[in-house]
């Protein structure tokens, strides 16, 4: 691991820096209280509250919620695995979403494609692209899958 990922490692597990990161980057997981609770080269684990900001009318998580907190979940690990390997332009090129069960408790989100997608940009030369769909499934507490999202990324190495 890269010392850039190190010093990435270290400010999204520590509370006060990823709060004060995503407010200003992306405000709308500080709303819905998104939050890492683990993050490897591996693998990623976000979780969201069922709570009156992140519900909607139907007494269930609001699904876009649900889509921030499986996107934050692979974008989180494709940050890390770009981290002091030059630059790179990521980009979502397509999205597509599967709902199994309400959700009305807390979702936590995973993707454990770490390795894979180190191997892709590790092979990727400059100017180059390459894409891989990550998929994020989210469960409630009691192991039951809620929701899966298979987010495309699309990377181009500078």
């Amino acid at each position: 691991m890269t010392p850039e990922a190190k010093k990435y490692l270290k400010r999204m597990n520590n509370p006060f820096i990823y709060w004060w990161a995503m407010l200003f980057k992306l405000p709308s997981v500080v709303f819905w209280r998104i939050k890492i609770k683990k993050i490897t080269p591996e693998e990623c684990w976000v979780s969201i509250p069922y709570f009156w900001r992140s519900q909607n009318p139907f007494k269930s998580i609001y699904f876009a919620a649900m889509a921030g907190a499986g996107e934050l979940s692979t974008g989180a690990l494709c940050q890390l695995a770009m981290a002091g390997k030059g630059k790179f332009s990521m980009l979502v090129v397509d999205f597509r979403a599967e709902y199994h069960k309400k959700a009305n408790q807390k979702i936590t989100f995973v993707c454990n494609q770490g390795i894979e997608l180190t191997q892709i940009l590790d092979n990727l030369t400059t100017g180059a692209t390459n894409t891989l769909t990550m998929i994020s499934t989210g469960t409630n507490p009691d192991g039951e899958v809620v929701a899966r999202f298979y987010i495309k990324w699309s990377f181009k190495k500078k």
